[in-house]
């Protein structure tokens, strides 16, 4: 999943972001308003951080302004713990959570994932599709036969991305963003690498290639 942390604390992004890469995030960061409205705008993520207390622009103004242009990414706002009327402000213009610092990191993920699963519809740190487990917490794979697999990074990114969207057509310039960060290469062809890899553990036909179109989940 792609992930847009919009933070000016150097710190605090230097302590977060690889916690946020090990739980199976493809990280982007902005350190001020005007880079993370633009980013939120014109780029795809599928959970935002947004601290409120930003320089250039304060975080409600972004929040407010990705609203109205419809922009609904699910968003979780960081205030200091003492200003309550942040936290009310920031729900009343669309966020999804908040979370007051100081914070311990095991929180925010935790929220996080709540995000995630009540944006996909799930109930668990569980996804499944056509006898595949994916275990959200350990990163790790079960087949249908019952065998557990560990999973790579940019295997779990994917397999992720696949299980969330489970009846969608995907291209491979959408899964590389979703899997890829800024700074990595994003060559699109590798993705067949990693498409192989997942059929190599879960079947030839667990992922079909729609000709032109990119790569589906084997329909029930």
């Amino acid at each position: 999943m792609r992930l847009l942390l919009v933070e000016d604390d150097h710190r605090l992004v230097a302590k977060l972001k690889p916690s946020l890469q090990r739980q199976g995030y493809a990280v982007e960061v902005a350190d001020n308003g005007i880079d993370g409205e633009f980013l939120g705008l014109e780029e795809d993520f599928d959970l935002i951080i947004l601290d409120l207390g930003l320089p250039q622009k304060n975080g409600l103004e972004i929040l407010r302004q990705w609203r109205h242009r419809q922009r609904q990414t699910p968003v979780l706002i960081l205030t200091a713990r003492d200003a309550w009327h942040e936290r009310v402000d920031g729900l009343k213009a669309g966020a999804d959570d908040y979370l007051g610092k100081p914070f311990h990191t095991e929180e925010l993920l935790a929220r996080l994932e709540a995000l995630a699963r009540r944006q996909a519809g799930q109930s668990q740190n569980l996804l499944q599709w056509n006898d595949v487990t994916l275990n959200l917490d350990s990163q790790q794979a079960t087949t249908a036969s019952g065998d557990t697999i560990d999973l790579t990074a940019i295997e779990f990114r994917l397999l992720r991305w696949f299980l969330s969207h489970p009846t969608g057509i995907h291209s491979k310039t959408v899964l590389s963003e979703h899997v890829y960060e800024e700074e990595d290469l994003r060559d699109s062809n590798v993705i067949e690498v990693y498409i192989n890899r997942l059929r190599q553990y879960f079947g030839r036909d667990f992922i079909e290639t729609r000709r032109r179109q990119g790569y589906r989940l084997r329909q029930p």
